[in-house]
């Protein structure tokens, strides 16, 4: 892991702390039960595989409520060391709802920048982050996109260097 400490301030906006990391991957989780289930009020939410029969599937949520649905409406989670993932192409399972909760936990954490494969995702805070000052922008020059946490700045540098050596086809795959 990568030493934080360059990017100052906000550094707790760019990646979880290593704790957090760790705890994660601690966490007691069974991949044959854990899914998401398509609820219509809330969307998707959290529960246990209870049972599948005749096409249909029963998931009891963490709040303890039981549903059925058909089986293509419950999608497989992630184990929670995946929880807050900089690169979500990473994920064991990429779905819609693992794609959604990664986002929107990522937000409550104020970690509004995710990679999405060759994507970088940003999700609009509607507040001032300290994640934009010179400090931030040294943290990112000339590192790799894999060797620093995702920022916009991460992108641009990146792109910055393959056209200062000429390798304009490189600036795509940035």
């Amino acid at each position: 892991m990568m030493k934080m400490v360059c990017f100052g301030a906000a550094a707790p906006y760019l990646r979880k702390p290593e704790r957090e990391r760790l705890e994660a991957q601690n966490t007691p989780f069974d991949a044959k039960s854990a899914y998401f289930v398509s609820e219509p009020s809330e969307m998707y939410l959290k529960g246990k595989l209870v049972k599948r029969e005749g096409g249909k599937a029963t998931v009891e949520t963490l709040t303890g409520k039981s549903i059925t649905v058909k089986e293509d409406e419950i999608f497989p989670m992630n184990p929670p060391k995946f929880d807050k993932i900089e690169d979500m192409a990473m994920m064991t399972h990429l779905n819609e709802p693992t794609v959604l909760y990664n986002l929107k936990e990522r937000y409550a954490a104020w970690m509004i920048y995710t990679y999405s494969g060759l994507f970088c995702v940003t999700v609009n805070p509607y507040k001032w982050l300290p994640v934009y000052d010179s400090m931030v922008v040294a943290g990112y020059r000339g590192k790799k996109r894999i060797e620093a946490p995702p920022h916009i700045f991460s992108i641009s540098d990146n792109a910055y260097q393959f056209m200062l050596q000429g390798n304009t086809l490189s600036i795509i795959n940035t």
